[in-house]
């Protein structure tokens, strides 16, 4: 009995430790928005930057960050080389065989940058009514590439 309970006990560590570092290892921003009481609520997220622009994904249409800006679009984010205020907009397409065409490439190119770490977190989180967003930047603040800007005195939404 002994045997079989460290047994689960190191799969379960085991299993924890792979999400940890698939959801955590790089590659990752964080996003900062106001929560319906007020109070500056951060997430943790993934993103890409087709053609330039900055997508992020909402894992469910409940993620408390989607339901902040459904009310305030105004979020910050920041990145190892990027970082700034920025307004969401929920990016729609056509339908594709019961899909969205925009859900669907914010997955593929998910899956494209994060490549096993995407694969694991998708055995583990179901992702068929994920949201794909893009982030807009607000004018007068530069977005670009800049290694200058510190993240925690990036000004919150």
């Amino acid at each position: 009995m002994k045997l079989i309970l460290q047994i689960f006990l190191g799969a379960a560590l085991g299993f924890l430790l792979i999400t940890w570092w698939a959801l955590e290892s790089g590659g990752v921003a964080v996003i900062e928005t106001r929560a319906d009481d007020g109070s500056l609520r951060s997430t943790h997220v993934w993103f890409v930057e087709p053609d330039g622009e900055l997508w992020v994904e909402a894992g469910t249409p409940e993620n408390g960050w989607y339901l902040d800006v459904l009310r305030d679009p105004a979020l910050s984010f920041s990145a190892d080389r990027r970082s700034g205020r920025y307004l969401a907009e929920r990016v729609s397409g056509d339908r594709i065989d019961g899909a969205d065409e925009a859900h669907a490439r914010v997955r593929s190119l998910l899956r494209e940058k994060y490549g096993f770490r995407d694969f694991w977190i998708s055995l583990i989180f179901e992702t068929s009514n994920s949201i794909a967003m893009r982030l807009i930047p607000v004018e007068g603040r530069d977005q670009s590439q800049s290694t200058a800007a510190d993240p925690a005195s990036a000004d919150p939404p």
